[in-house]
Parts: C-alpha cells; sequence; structure tokens
C-alpha cells in the first residue's frame, strides 16, 4: 500500500507500541501532526519544547518504555537540545523527531532552518537526517531498538517537510534487518572475570557494594537486594541509584560523594574491596580520584565499557550486564566475616548521623521528614536541581526503583515539573510530587499550562528560599560570602501564579502550619503548587570541596 511519510510515521509508532507523545507542532512538523490527528495516539501539548524532551524523559525513567517527543525545526528542535543532553547523561531512552526545511532547501538558510542533525551529535546515542519518504520504515524501527539496548539513550529522527509529505510504498511486515544496524548484545559475563571478583570478595573483611543507576536499567533491583542480604555487605547508592535498595534498612548507608553521609564516604575510604555494580565513577562520587577507595581492590561491572576506567582504574572490571553477573554471584558468593565492619559502620552513624539544627524556622530537612510521614514511599518524586535535589536525596527514605526521578549527569535546572508531567501521564493513579526549588520551578514554569490542561494531578511543592540555593552555598564558602547575583529579590507569589493557570495555590510560612497544610494539599483532588517558605541560609552538609578527598569534608557551617 502507499503512504503519506507521515502516515509511516504513525503506523511504525503504533508499532512500536508508543501511546503518548510530547511536544508543540510548527511549520515543518506539520504534516506529521496531521497524521496524528485521529490516529488514536495521544498527545500531550507542552508549552516548551524543553519540557518535551523532559517530560518524555520522565515518562521514560518512570516506566522503563521509550519516551517520545517532538519538535518543529529551527528553535523548535534546538530548545529540544538541553532536554536531549540530560538523557544522554543519565541513559534515558527517548526518540525525539523534528521537523525540518525541505531537503532541496537545506544548506540555503532557509526560514527556521537549524543543523539539528550536525548539533545533536554529541547530545544523543544516535541520530538521523532522513532523505528519502522509503526510509522511514527502517529508520524508526532503528531508532527505537538503539534507543532501548544496552545503554539506553536518546536517539533524533530529523524530517524534512517533503520527506513527511512524500509518498512510499509501506508494508508494514516487511523484513528490514538486513538493511538495520546490527547490534551485538554486551558478551557473556567472563567466567575467569567473575571466579576473580568471588575470590576477592571472599577473601575481603572491609568490602562495600557501591550501585547505581544501571541496576535500575537492566530491572535487577531484586537480584541486588537478594545479593545484599545474602551476603550482609553494607551498601551505598548513587545519585540515580536512589530506591534500589531500601535507605531504611540497616545494611544500607545512603548516597556517596560530595553531598553523601559521613559514614558512606568513610566507608569507601577505608574498605579493602568496592564493588562497583552499574555506575560510573561520577566525579561528584569520588572527589580526588587519587584518594578514591585507595585501600581497596576495585571492581566494576559495567554494560557500557566506555565507562570502565574512564575515570577510576579497576583492578578487576567487567563488561557485562550487571543483572547477569548479579545471577552468578548469587550461585557463587557465601556469607563473608564482616560483623566488625558493619559495627564500625554503624559506630560511625552514631557519632556522624545526618542532622540538622532546629531553631524554630522551617527547616528543609524537618519539612522532607514530614511529608515522608505524610506521604510515604508509594509515589514518584521529582525534583529540579540544586539544595532542595540535595536535600531530598539525603532525607527522605526511598524504597523502590523508579520512584525518584532527578537530573543527575547534566544538573539540568527545569526538569522536576516537566518529569513530572511525563510520569504522571505515564501513572495516572500515583502520587507524583515535583519537590522543587524556587530557581528550578522558574525555567518552565509555563508547564504549569499542561498541568492544567490536562487536569493533571501533579503535587508541586516549592522549597523557596529565595535564592539560587547552591550557588549561594558555594559562594559562602569558598568566595567570601559574596553573593553575586544569587539573591531573587523579586520572586512572584506562586500560589498566586498557580491560580491564575487554574491551580490550586497554597502557601506555608510558619513551622506550625507545615502538617496541617501539607496533609491538605496531597489530599487536594487535583494540581497543587505548596510554596513553602525555608531558612534563607541553610546549608546542604557534608560537602565535600571540588577536587578534594572524600574524608575532607565540610561537616559544619562556617562560623560568622
Amino acid at each position: 500500500m502507499q503512504k503519506t511519510g507521515s502516515e509511516i510515521i504513525i503506523e511504525e509508532l503504533k508499532a512500536q507500541g508508543v501511546d503518548v507523545t510530547f511536544g508543540m507542532p510548527g511549520g515543518t512538523i506539520m504534516p506529521f501532526y496531521d497524521a496524528l490527528y485521529g490516529s488514536g495516539i495521544r498527545h500531550i501539548l507542552i508549552r516548551h519544547e524543553q519540557g518535551a524532551a523532559m517530560a518524555a524523559d520522565g515518562y521514560a525513567q518512570s516506566t522503563g518504555k521509550v519516551g517520545v517527543c517532538m519538535a518543529t525545526s529551527g528553535p523548535g528542535a534546538t530548545n529540544l537540545i538541553t532536554g536531549l543532553m540530560h538523557s544522554l547523561m543519565d541513559s534515558s531512552p527517548i526518540v525525539a523527531l523534528t521537523g525540518q526545511v525541505a531537503t532541496y532547501m537545506i544548506g540555503s538558510d532557509a526560514f527556521q532552518e537549524a543543523d539539528v542533525y550536525g548539533m545533536s551529535i554529541p547530545c544523543t546515542k544516535y541520530n538521523y537526517l532522513v532523505k528519502d519518504t522509503a526510509d522511514i520504515p527502517r529508520v524508526v524501527r532503528e531508532a527505537f531498538l538503539i534507543a532501548k539496548s544496552g545503554r539506553p539513550g536518546p536517539v533524533l529522527i530529523d524530517l524534512p517537510k517533503d520527506v513527511q509529505i512524500g509518498v512510499a510504498e509501506y508494508d508494514p511486515g516487511a523484513n528490514l534487518e538486513s538493511s538495520m544496524v546490527q547490534f551485538h548484545p554486551p558478551p557473556e559475563a567472563d567466567p575467569e572475570g567473575i571466579a576473580r571478583l568471588c575470590e576477592v570478595i571472599r577473601k575481603a573483611r572491609r568490602p562495600v557494594i557501591y550501585a547505581g543507576h544501571g541496576i535500575i536499567l537492566s530491572g535487577c533491583s531484586d537480584l541486588l537486594r537478594q545479593f545484599v542480604q545474602k551476603t550482609q555487605i553494607p551498601i551505598t547508592t548513587t545519585l540515580l541509584g536512589l530506591g534500589i535498595y531500601p535507605l531504611k534498612d540497616p545494611l544500607c548507608m545512603g548516597m556517596p560523594g560530595m553531598h553523601g553521609s559521613h559514614t558512606v564516604n568513610y566507608a569507601l575510604s577505608e574498605c579493602d574491596c568496592c564493588i562497583g555494580l552499574g555506575v560510573r565513577f561520577d566525579d561528584r562520587v569520588t572527589g580526588d580520584v587519587r584518594k578514591f577507595a585507595s585501600k581497596a581492590t576495585i571492581c566494576h561491572v559495567d554494560i557500557d565499557p566506555a565507562e570502565i576506567g574512564k575515570r577510576v582504574r579497576p583492578h578487576i572490571s567487567l563488561h557485562a550486564d550487571v543483572g547477569q553477573v548479579l545471577e552468578a554471584l548469587l550461585r557463587e558468593v557465601e556469607p563473608g566475616d564482616y560483623a566488625a565492619w558493619r559495627e564500625e559502620l554503624a559506630e560511625t552513624d552514631r557519632r556522624y548521623p545526618l542532622k540538622y539544627d532546629w531553631d524554630g524556622t522551617i527547616k528543609p530537612q524537618y519539612f522532607l521528614e514530614q511529608l515522608y510521614e505524610v506521604a510515604g514511599t508509594d509515589l514518584i518524586m521529582t525534583t529540579g536541581v540544586g539544595q532542595h535535589q540535595m536535600w531530598t536525596a539525603q532525607f527522605y527514605p526511598f524504597d523502590k526503583p523508579r520512584m525518584w526521578l532527578t537530573s543527575g549527569g547534566l544538573g539540568a535546572m527545569g526538569y522536576g515539573l516537566p518529569a513530572a508531567i511525563g510520569a504522571q501521564v505515564a501513572h495516572p493513579d500515583k502520587l507524583v510530587i515535583n519537590l522543587d526549588g524556587d530557581g528550578s520551578f522558574q525555567i518552565n514554569i509555563q508547564e504549569l499550562a499542561t498541568i492544567s490542561q490536562y487536569r493533571l494531578p501533579v503535587k508541586t511543592i516549592i522549597l523557596n528560599n529565595q535564592y539560587l540555593g547552591m550557588v549561594r552555598q558555594w559562594q559562602e564558602f569558598f568566595f567570601e560570602k559574596r553573593y553575586s547575583e544569587t539573591f531573587y529579590t523579586r520572586n512572584p507569589d506562586f500560589a498566586k501564579v498557580a491560580e491564575g493557570f487554574g491551580i490550586r495555590g497554597m502557601q506555608i510560612k510558619e513551622v506550625d502550619h507545615v502538617r496541617p497544610v501539607l496533609e491538605e494539599a496531597l489530599a487536594y483532588d487535583g494540581p497543587v503548587v505548596l510554596d513553602v517558605f525555608i531558612n534563607q541560609e541553610e546549608n546542604v552538609l557534608p560537602m565535600v570541596p571540588s577536587g578534594a578527598g572524600l574524608m575532607e569534608m565540610i561537616e559544619e557551617n562556617h562560623p560568622g
């Protein structure tokens, strides 16, 4: 049968199981949007293309499915770039469809032309510029395969307008494998490497499991939990790995690194065996790599060979799916004699707990404790980037994978609100909370219109200190309190702004109001923006200065 390029894209999206997309129409993508009309695929009209990419990411991260976003050419496509870069660094399976000027106009500086293919190369796992309508089925199928295979990531398909309008013969059952990009699954875990890893674990007396987002992407959180329970080895989980092991379990020490706890950083500094599972030894975790786990045999398991040895050179490395390795370890490894090590770490935690000073103001840590008591862990939490993100990571006891969505590698402010939209669309009956800062919230505040239009019951909570808080903290510690352009002197009344969008707006200014207003906000049947005025100069502690070793933590506020 003959179909237009746009109709073929719709058929291929349906074949991939796509039921929802996020985007905004424009000149060169209109043929596709015309085919989308009445197709049965749901479309969420986002107010800014960056929000479309981040909403698709929230959908993907909360479900494990491929998220789909779209934009027109020129500024529409360039607005996707930040969201795609975030998805690349945090390994989210995304397919982005962008309109482009007609093929015969490419290179002529036509209206709303931009070299999206060229500029998206460094921020996608793979990308395409389609020049022939007949290529669309192969390209779409490849794009989804690439996005979700191995280490997931974003793929961009740039679609000139004449390719969308053009007609080609279409056979949905055609076998296109012979012309597709060839993918090789990660190799089977090397038996010799497994044996060496098992031997190191058996000999260890002070081991630490350092596990991350790769556990979620591999879908092996249950295997990890079995491994920890069987071996009784203490575990630390990265920022993006929060929830893969219950934070309230005695064996879980929490998050490592720049804003990790004293206990975790001590454990990594004093361990004799560091078992890295699905992690990339990020600089925010390791600090000075020369001092990271310097007494340990470092083991690294990852599906991406490019990550092995990139920052920290392991003594034992396995390029394999981490789930496969955990299955092998569960068969081979027996509990070790780690009781003295666990007690040493427990004592360290008693001496150096995560804490905050109570002074009668609304401390963000106190607020998060109250939020947990009201909301529990049957929810999805998104955040922006900054102090509020780190306080949430420190004080909210996540216990399941895919309930915590944040921007880790790129650290993209503005992520929280659109990601919450994607998560809420994917999980209409689940409580979705965007825990934001007043700075991050204003990056994509326009997406309140999207929430209002679709009546998405997202609860946005703003920890409002009228600062770019994390930058202010660095200025306090390292720039002699020269607060250069970090004070938001004219924040709007966020509750009134919410009301302007048709969303319920609420405020908390007194500590006595925290619990009752919070309960009211979460019980409300619809979207809410809750503006919480927190202590303005509260800092995230501990803090490892950039480039310092993990045990060079700042643990107290500077005097004066």
